[in-house]
């Protein structure tokens, strides 16, 4: 301690003399400091070269010091102390920084509408609930009879909410009416994502403010309808809100929130990766047609789901884009199908991202029993680096200069970013201010859909490639019956076969 007073007082105490006294509190643990600095601002504009800005930074990383540890601020006790003056990212007014009260905003009441009633369908219908007061479920929508009574019921018992039977609807066109209903006023959508698209145009068209599940495309096409549709649904002043739950989490938010105030300085570089055990799946059963049961086994066929890169993977994908601001020029990725069960996807991939300004960004994610499990970011800068595994900032020597403090959640009680989410989205609508997350995340499920097609043939896969794609998943005609061939839907193999030899 002695080192960094000394340090400090050839940099500014011996500028010192004069009448307005500044405390600062330095805490370290259970060690407290105080240093009563004693200015005089004449001598300053008279005799010295440290200026308003210079001043103020040098107080502020004093004041960080006392939060972080002096030790990982003031980086030499020799020579004098050395200080680097942080350089935001972007201004602090262009920072979108989510409202995360216990609750959203009263006001009116609202009636949602839930399209996919199976399990993230179920889950987000709760998580609504449970995000402000005045609010009810007013229509359901599905696919399949069973996962709409099924929800249907769960409301009843849990919520003590009855849905009318005149505000069910069951089949491929069943969206439609829903958003149609005259008793929904805002609408949740949870079906497998290829339809999503579609029913965020349908919604939007329809002037409903609107909750997308991530992913909200699985290819080129879906895409481009998710992204007119956000530029429609922004001049038409609707609040939408997607899935992407890591926006709404406390801990990642004051992350971005110390990585966009130049911590860790410019970004260079990062690892995101989702390694997990194999998802659920299942088998065909005799009643079910082939669309039934590929629809009920949505999540193992990359028509439906996009594949995991796409479908889970995309959240890590997502934080990387969220905290740059920046989009993949190119990837370069491979990827093989080991252990799944069903369905036409791999269970594996390893992207080489190349983002606007040369960065590189490894993307892993592999779903497979008994591996090595991973779900985390790690994000390097010029002067530190991010790890979201334990929610530290480092300097580029691996000391902490900071780390999010799970205690501060204890003054909450809701933290849960499947419900925080709920309440940012509720907040804007009652409070008029319209927020549009959809074009953000269509570009996180671009570079995702890159990452994909590019393991799946083994060539170098470019962003401008994809948005003029015509690529389409979605099969011609919809129908619940054996029209469609599972069979047909081949485990892609990159490359060409080996040439015979000479």
């Amino acid at each position: 301690m002695r080192c960094i007073f000394s340090s400090l007082s050839r940099r500014i105490f011996c500028m010192l003399s004069g009448s307005l006294y500044i405390i600062v509190f330095f805490s370290t643990f259970t060690y407290a400091y105080y240093f009563i600095f004693y200015i005089n601002f004449k001598y300053y504009t008279m005799r010295n070269t440290l200026n308003r800005r210079q001043f103020l930074s040098s107080a502020a990383i004093i004041g960080a010091a006392g939060a972080t540890g002096a030790g990982s601020l003031l980086t030499s006790c020799s020579g004098g102390s050395k200080t680097q003056e942080l350089i935001p990212l972007k201004p602090a007014d262009q920072l979108y920084i989510p409202t995360l009260t216990d609750k959203a905003a009263e006001g009116k009441p609202l009636r949602a509408g839930i399209i996919g009633c199976g399990g993230r369908g179920s889950g987000a219908t709760m998580n609504f609930l449970a995000a402000a007061d005045n609010l009810t479920i007013s229509a359901l929508c599905d696919t399949f009879q069973d996962k709409l009574d099924n929800l249907k019921g769960q409301l009843k018992e849990k919520k003590g909410i009855e849905v009318p039977d005149a505000n069910c609807f069951v089949g491929f066109d069943g969206f439609q009416k829903l958003i149609d209903c005259p008793d929904v006023d805002v609408v949740i959508m949870a079906t497998p994502p290829v339809f999503r698209p579609l029913h965020f145009k349908a919604c939007v068209d329809a002037g409903k403010h609107c909750f997308i599940e991530k992913p909200i495309a699985v290819d080129p096409v879906g895409a481009r309808i998710i992204l007119t549709a956000a530029k429609q649904a922004e001049a038409k002043g609707l609040c939408v809100v997607t899935g992407t739950q890591r926006h709404h989490q406390r801990s990642y938010v004051e992350a971005y929130k110390q990585v966009q105030s130049g911590l860790i300085g410019e970004l260079t570089g990062a690892n995101v990766y989702w390694n997990q055990n194999m998802l659920w799946y299942r088998t065909k059963e005799a009643a079910w047609t082939n669309m039934e049961w590929m629809i009920r086994d949505w999540v193992n066929w990359t028509w439906l789901s996009g594949d995991h890169i796409v479908e889970q993977h995309v959240h890590n994908i997502d934080v990387f884009t969220w905290f740059s601001g920046k989009k993949p020029i190119k990837a370069v990725a491979f990827g093989s199908r080991q252990r799944r069960l069903t369905g036409n996807q791999y269970d594996n991939f390893s992207v080489d991202f190349t983002y606007e300004g040369g960065i590189h960004v490894h993307s892993m994610c592999r779903q497979i029993d008994g591996c090595a499990g991973n779900v985390s970011e790690f994000i390097q800068g010029s002067k530190g680096s991010f790890d979201s595994s334990d929610m530290t900032i480092r300097d580029l020597a691996g000391n902490i200069l900071w780390q999010y403090d799970k205690e501060t959640e204890k003054q909450f009680q809701q933290n849960d970013p499947y419900t925080l989410e709920h309440v940012n989205w509720i907040t804007h609508i009652r409070s008029g201010q319209p927020i549009c997350q959809a074009e953000e995340t269509a570009n996180s499920c671009i570079a995702a859909v890159m990452g994909r097609e590019s393991a799946y043939t083994g060539k170098e896969v470019t962003w401008d490639e994809m948005m003029s794609s015509t690529m389409d998943l979605m099969p011609a005609e919809l129908a619940m019956d054996n029209s469609i061939d599972p069979a047909s839907f081949k485990v892609p193999v990159p490359g060409s076969e080996p040439k015979a030899k000479a």
